[in-house]
């Protein structure tokens, strides 16, 4: 492990978010690692956000993408202009504790770490985990991705059971800590995703490329989750349904695919059935509409299927299927499931 302090670069995607950024900026500045450049990336912003941190921030770097290209291609463009050894991608809505950068490094300096995430908890709810990554992300068998300590739209209370680093399957974009160089050589994320699930495939890619994933306990962030679209937004429903197959076929090999995809054409269908027995419509739509686009670029998301360069690092892949043991098993934890269970 080197001496010095390799450089960081907290970025923040921003987009209409002067509100967020007004409340949760100072805790991000504040940060006392000792090697950092904090960077404002704009995604054209219609309010005065991008005025108001030069402004209030002279230090902070700005950049501007000249037209909106989501959370995936945002990211995209603007780290192609930012230079450090490791990229905190960080959303505008989260609030950092003292020391969270440390931990964090610490553990991507081990050998075969390319991205981190720290403890993610709910910024309403402090005593509980946050739903977009809690304590280090997992995925079944399916391709339904859930977490340690939140499973479908149950999130755990902080209790102290997750407070041990460990190597996961996906580490959340909301707070995503990732070398520079690996995120060049995975070809950082998927423009096709938009937004939603773009760190799940991102983090996959990367274990098709031998990577480890971590989560670095040590280290706490409170998330405030759907600062640009709410949970019940069909548009996020859309999203999600979407991406979530796309990123089936393009890192499972063809004969997994295969067999995943038709078997998701059914646990699809019960979710548009659930969606019309709850009297959402536009969700159980958007469920429609997710597949008819996937159908429509098929080929295309296809053509982005690459071998793994070495055997897949399956750590943090459930075997068996998550929708199956929440409803049908009752077991709405983490902690309730089978370790062996588990790659």
């Amino acid at each position: 492990m080197r001496t010095e302090y390799p450089k960081v670069a907290v970025v923040i995607l921003n987009w209409d978010g002067r509100f967020f950024l007004e409340k949760f900026l100072p805790s991000v500045y504040n940060s006392t690692y000792p090697n950092i450049e904090f960077v404002l990336g704009d995604n054209a912003s219609t309010d005065d956000s991008v005025d108001f941190v030069r402004k209030t921030y002279p230090n902070i770097t700005i950049i501007q993408n000249p037209s909106n290209y989501g959370f995936a291609g945002g990211y995209n463009r603007i780290l192609e202009h930012v230079g450090a050894d490791y990229f905190i991608l960080l959303n505008s809505d989260v609030e950092v504790t003292p020391g969270w950068i440390e931990p964090m490094i610490q553990l991507m300096e081990q050998e075969g770490y390319a991205a981190v995430q720290p403890k993610i908890k709910s910024y309403h709810q402090k005593t509980h985990f946050e739903h977009a990554g809690a304590a280090g992300g997992a995925i079944d068998t399916f391709g339904y991705p859930f977490c340690r300590g939140r499973i479908l739209h149950i999130c755990e209370e902080d209790q102290g059971q997750y407070d041990q680093n460990a190597e996961v399957f996906w580490a959340s974009g909301a707070a995503l800590c990732i070398k520079s160089t690996a995120w060049q050589e995975v070809g950082g994320f998927d423009e096709d995703f938009f937004a939603h699930m773009e760190e799940v495939d991102l983090c996959w890619r990367l274990k098709k490329l031998g990577y480890k994933i971590g989560y670095a306990f040590e280290s706490t962030v409170y998330h405030v989750g759907g600062g640009t679209l709410k949970t019940s937004n069909p548009r996020k429903t859309y999203l999600n349904f979407r991406n979530n197959l796309m990123m089936l076929q393009k890192n499972l090999s063809f004969g997994q695919a295969f067999l995943i995809l038709q078997c998701r054409l059914w646990l699809d269908l019960f979710a548009i059935i659930r969606f019309l027995f709850e009297g959402k419509r536009r969700d159980a739509w958007a469920v429609s509409r997710a597949h008819q686009s996937f159908c429509l670029h098929f080929f295309r998301t296809a053509a982005k299927r690459k071998k793994p360069r070495t055997p897949e690092n399956k750590t943090g892949k459930y075997k068996k299927c998550i929708i199956w043991d929440f409803y049908i098993n009752k077991i709405h934890t983490y902690r309730g499931l089978r370790e062996k269970d588990f790659y």
